[in-house]
């Protein structure tokens, strides 16, 4: 029997949607409520889901526009789903030795956020065949916004079956812990393998263990791994090492090869990785941002003499009754949250036809994190002292560089605050951080020559910029917001006092 999937009524104005994304393959077993592929209308994106468990029969195909009621695909629920479970249990049986009384459980990929419908699996914890306890960390999984860590939900051996790198939906099966007898069973078969090796021959198990792509190339061009020198952890053959044992075997066989062409100096190793699931999301948003605004960068010169004398003054006292030290980052979103009282469409958003205005200043706080730029947010920032902004800012960034910030603190946001001037930038034009509306470019200070009253004199000069999309901002909200903030940071007294 086959269940027809069809595309759902999304909203009262929208007649048709694209198919972005098959989520799951043609002839893939499914589960019901799984999402299977992503639709995306002119104003969002929704999620497909499986109204009942069996296997996929793909009708419509990536990019095709269907309307409303349209056939996307059929669910074959003849095809028992136990095939598809005895095919995952079987290796945890064989491995584990388990009598059948184990039972078996799957480990699945956790729903981590409404908009996340697939995750990459970063790494493995732990090995195929380990024994692990409940609760304890498996594996890392990344999405476009964050990394999850997922623990094994009982105590068993473990039996992997994605793989380092795979791209998951969520619901997929990541591994299985066969539970009962194979746990007492598997610490005998297969702790002795690993020891001995390393014990007795001192060399580790990935010596001369080539790569999946490495073993590929090699075993195309006839290359025996024992000549390859792998320069990958613990000795293993990694792809580079594979490409340039290539070369070399061509070189001995065709010494002419070698004649043919000058000698070059130098290494000249190239090497691959495999864009994140957060790069290859920031680089999606920024060429949306860039083809889907009218945006344009105002600049402005601010004289941070004021804030840095009010800083060196005060920095000791400061640090000492509130525990965090007095920075510049304090200074200015409070200068960013006071001119936004003046003008509320510098931190408006575009919602199809609608402009949305806040009464609120969530600022988004650019960090450069170990994987990659990311921008939590200082909820309620209007409403925070330069103490509590400073706290705020410390805490997020330790987040990020710990890759530890959750989808609530990055989600949201009215403004946001970039500051290119910690890698000695002078000059940028940052890019909109969408849906929002506007955004602030800090950068280095510079002491420069300056008139002021007929005198050149010397002062700490700070270039900024304010890149906006001019759909809903105008020149005079654009530049006047800029002069609002210069004259709050010259004048700091003027944060105090609300003038």
């Amino acid at each position: 029997m086959s269940l027809e999937i069809k595309v759902p009524a999304v909203g009262e104005s929208i007649t048709e949607v694209i198919l972005s994304k098959w989520v799951k393959n043609d002839g893939d077993h499914v589960e019901m409520d799984e999402v299977i592929a992503e639709l995306e209308s002119d104003k969002a994106t929704f999620e497909l889901t499986a109204e009942k468990a069996g296997i996929l029969k793909t009708v419509a195909k990536e990019g095709d526009t269907l309307a409303i009621g349209e056939l996307v695909c059929k669910i074959d629920e003849s095809s028992p789903a136990a095939a598809v479970a005895e095919k995952t249990v079987a290796p945890v049986k064989e491995t584990a030795k388990s009598s059948a009384k184990a039972e078996i459980k799957e480990i699945k990929v956790p729903a981590v956020g409404e908009s996340i419908a697939e995750v990459t699996l970063t790494k493995w914890l732990k090995q195929d065949g380990d024994v692990v306890v409940m609760d304890e960390v498996i594996a890392e999984l990344e999405s476009d916004k964050a990394t999850f860590e997922l623990p094994a939900e009982t105590a068993g051996v473990l039996h992997t079956i994605a793989k380092e790198g795979d791209t998951l939906a969520i619901g997929a099966i990541v591994a299985t812990i066969a539970m009962g007898d194979a746990v007492a069973a598997a610490p005998k078969a297969a702790a002795p393998t690993a020891n001995t090796t390393t014990e007795k021959s001192g060399v580790s198990y990935a010596d001369k263990s080539p790569s999946p792509a490495a073993a590929k190339i090699l075993a195309e061009k006839g290359i025996d791994t024992k000549t390859v020198n792998g320069t990958g952890v613990d000795g293993r053959i990694t792809k580079e090492d594979a490409m340039k044992a290539e070369v070399q075997k061509a070189s001995a066989v065709n010494p002419s090869v070698q004649n043919a062409a000058p000698a070059v100096s130098g290494a000249r190793s190239e090497r691959r990785e495999k864009m994140s699931s957060l790069r290859k999301t920031i680089a999606r948003r920024l060429v949306a941002v860039k083809n889907e605004t009218a945006m344009l960068t105002t600049f402005n010169e601010v004289n941070m003499a004021p804030v840095m004398e009010l800083r060196k003054k005060y920095k000791d006292q400061f640090k000492e009754k509130h525990g965090v030290g007095l920075g510049f980052m304090s200074f200015f979103t409070k200068a960013v949250t006071e001119a936004l009282k003046d003008f509320p469409s510098v931190g408006a958003r575009i919602d199809g036809d609608e402009v949305v205005y806040s009464n609120f200043a969530d600022i988004s706080i650019a960090v450069s994190a170990p994987k990659g730029l990311v921008v939590p947010i200082i909820r309620n920032a209007e409403s925070l002292s330069l103490a509590g902004i400073e706290k705020a800012v410390v805490a997020l960034a330790v987040k990020a560089r710990d890759n530890k910030l959750s989808l609530e603190e990055m989600t949201g946001g009215t403004f946001t605050i970039t500051n290119g001037g910690v890698f000695g930038s002078m000059l940028s034009t940052p890019i909109i951080n969408a849906p929002q509306s506007a955004i602030l470019g800090m950068h280095n200070i510079v002491e420069r020559p300056v008139a002021e009253n007929g005198q050149v004199v010397i002062r700490p000069i700070m270039y900024v910029a304010l890149s906006y999309d001019h759909r809903i901002i105008d020149g005079r909200e654009s530049v006047g917001f800029l002069v609002r903030v210069k004259q709050l940071l010259e004048d700091p007294s003027r944060l105090l006092l609300g003038v």
